[in-house]
């Protein structure tokens, strides 16, 4: 029996476009994790890995042209934005390269021998060593930035671990273009180009996950497809790291101080962050706690007019666009549930934005309203009207984990319920936001991109510097003597890497 084609496909006419490739067999994703496995000694050289990441960001920028093009042809997000994803791609890489030569990472600490001690100390030098092989699951929303050559490649390659990557359906094509860019990076710094290596299939996702020698993943996604490898990865002989971002609904709680103060300008922003990219934002706000009342209403007044003028959008692909159809006909069909603007069908192949509104009273116990408590992908929010700040908390106890939360509070006055709140917005995400909104996430070293489960299924960030610490384990060297240590662990450190040395930075 024949591999299974895989198809490109254009989300705008759901027309077939081209085939790309054929489904990853069993054996050839052994093959697949195999060669990048034999390759790591290859990435074990921080300064070749670091120079990999620039030439990857510079190839990247010279294919950019037809990068964008394809992916256009594939998810319809527009060259606009694809053009930015990719220029925040190339960044990514580069600012992952930064992070190898500073070497920070690596985390030295060397305690010497202390005699003096109760008990006394023997030599200590602790570093942190790559995982192994990787897999990499791409994201449908983010062709580039979390998809073949996108931050979890990034990281795990700053790490020095090989990766394979298992491509997402909704964009074959571009996966495989990205993926022939980094391996003409690998051969132009002499790498092997086993270093990143690209798979098809959703059979292939699940082999690979199972895969004795991939030692960790990442993954962005559903929840419901995250959750089955994540346990996939729990249930092996060998257990192993599952990182995955799968679902946040990105609460906004909007004071009643804040409303008073500036409802239009917190409508106008709400619409634009909601329906950004036809609303497929893993941090789109998709709750948003409004008072009721004369400001609240003049919220939901400029919302209307800042939702009703968006046009109707092409979503990532047709199954996901008759998903967020039926989403929002069962959610609007709740007693109480109103929708000031229509969200659904916008044409044969588009969507189109809306809102819907349900009294906060209604979610603080559990019921058939908590649909609404659920990610809907796509550009549609849900609005709840509460009449005080303990509705407020009673709504919030009830939330799951969240990429991010945001605080919509006064910024003349002195808002009474400030603190509170933002109390109660922080046990339940990542990243907690004043006054801003969580569309956009800065590639930053402060940054975390994570969240309590289901927004993660780790404590780890997937963008930002720190995102290196996924793929890599410590290892300790006692009484080790010097001609025996890593270089990294050496007492003259003679590769100038930051550490603490009995207990100091030096």
């Amino acid at each position: 029996m024949s591999a299974a084609p895989v198809w490109s496909v254009d989300p705008r006419t759901g027309n077939p476009r081209e085939q790309v490739a054929v489904e990853a067999t069993a054996e050839e994703v052994d093959r697949a994790v195999r060669a990048a496995h034999a390759v790591r000694d290859a990435l074990a050289d921080r300064a070749a890995r670091a120079a990999f990441l620039r030439t990857a960001a510079e190839t990247l920028e010279e294919s950019g042209e037809h990068i964008v093009e394809a992916a256009d042809a594939e998810t319809a997000l527009g060259p606009a934005r694809l053009s930015g994803e990719l220029a925040r791609t190339a960044a990514q890489l580069r600012a992952f390269a930064e992070v190898v030569d500073e070497g920070a990472y690596l985390d030295v600490h060397i305690d010497h021998q202390d005699g003096s001690r109760t008990p006394p100390w023997p030599d200590l030098r602790r570093y942190k060593i790559p995982l192994g092989v990787v897999a990499v699951y791409a994201a449908s929303n983010f062709p580039l930035a979390f998809s073949v050559p996108g931050g979890d490649t990034a990281s795990a390659l700053a790490a020095g671990c090989p990766v394979v990557v298992k491509a997402h359906p909704d964009h074959p094509a571009t996966s495989e273009l990205c993926a022939s860019v980094l391996r003409r990076a690998a051969a132009r710094t002499g790498l092997p180009e086993g270093v990143v290596t690209l798979v098809h299939g959703f059979d292939a996702g699940v082999e690979l996950i199972r895969h004795p020698l991939v030692s960790a993943a990442g993954f962005t996604g559903s929840v419901r497809g995250g959750r089955a490898l994540f346990d996939a990865a729990a249930a092996r002989p060998a257990p192993i790291p599952f990182h995955g971002e799968l679902g946040s609904l990105n609460p906004v709680v909007v004071t009643g101080a804040a409303a008073a103060e500036r409802a239009g300008e917190i409508g106008a922003g709400l619409g634009g962050s909601m329906t950004l990219g036809a609303g497929q934002f893993c941090t789109k706000p998709g709750f948003v706690l409004v008072p009721e009342g004369a400001t609240g209403d003049q919220l939901l007044k400029t919302l209307t007019e800042t939702v009703s003028s968006t046009g109707s959008g092409v979503l990532l692909d047709h199954r996901m666009r008759d998903a967020f159809v039926a989403g929002v006909r069962e959610r609007a069909a709740l007693p109480d549930v109103g929708a000031p603007v229509t969200p659904g069908a916008g044409g044969e192949h588009t969507v189109s934005a809306g809102f819907l509104t349900v009294p906060a009273a209604r979610l603080t116990v559990e019921g058939p309203h908590d649909a609404l408590l659920e990610e809907c992908f796509g550009p549609v929010t849900v609005i709840a009207r509460y009449t005080s700040v303990d509705e407020i908390a009673a709504v919030l106890a009830r939330l799951p984990g969240n990429l991010t939360a945001t605080l919509q509070t006064a910024t003349e006055d002195d808002d009474p319920d400030a603190a509170r709140l933002l109390a109660a917005l922080t046990p339940l995400a990542g990243r907690i936001l004043v006054n801003g909104w969580p569309t956009g996430v800065a590639v930053a070293p402060a940054q975390h991109h994570g969240g309590p489960y289901p927004a993660t299924t780790s404590t780890s960030t997937s963008v930002g510097a720190t995102a290196i610490e996924r793929w890599l384990r410590p290892v300790t060297y006692q009484s080790t003597p010097e001609a025996l240590l890593p270089p990294e662990l050496r007492e003259g450190n003679p590769l100038g890497l930051p550490r603490r040395v009995d207990g100091r930075r030096a």
